[in-house]
């Protein structure tokens, strides 16, 4: 029996729970990382319903089996530069929180990469830039072997009157 993992030590238990997944996507050679509870599903990109008068960061709407999804370009929402859409392209179907309400969003993402085991003692903090660049997008950073990982605050996406707009518009 003493090859099996006993969790009634304290210190042990503790470091069971410690460990938290990550989907891992690319965004050009930077891998970012959001928290696999939250990922809904992971879907190749199809044209999607345009809305006039969104945000540029807002590619539009999809049906998906029958819940009308806000669809997000990562890129565009990060000030990065924009490229074409690719075969390997996917969008990542979230479940984001935002006080008491939960909303479903897609993000568009140049490709997936992997799931990731991170030990939340192992997350470091966000370095401070200072004004000039936007930082509450960013949970934290860790090392991993493809290099530094950025973990992402879904939940900061978007502020609650974005969330309602986009509501609005999938109602």
């Amino acid at each position: 029996m003493s090859e099996f993992l006993n969790i009634s030590d304290k210190s042990t238990k503790e470091a069971v729970d410690t460990v938290q997944q990550y989907l891992t996507f690319l965004l050009g050679d930077d891998i970012y990382g959001v928290d696999i509870l939250r990922v809904q599903e992971v879907r190749g990109w199809t044209k999607v319903r345009e809305i006039p008068n969104t945000p540029k960061y807002v590619k539009g709407v999809l049906d998906l089996r029958g819940t009308i999804v806000p669809i997000i370009d990562l890129r565009t929402r990060l000030s990065i530069e924009a490229v074409e859409y690719t075969p390997i392209t996917v969008v990542i179907v979230l479940s984001i929180e935002v006080g008491d309400e939960k909303y479903v969003i897609g993000i568009v993402v140049d490709t997936v990469s992997d799931v990731l085991d991170v030990v939340k003692s192992e997350i470091k903090k966000a370095p401070n830039f200072g004004t000039k660049v936007e930082t509450r997008f960013i949970d934290g950073m860790v090392m991993a072997d493809a290099g530094m990982v950025v973990l992402m605050d879904i939940d900061k996406m978007l502020n609650p009157d974005e969330l309602s707009a986009l509501q609005d518009m999938a109602d």
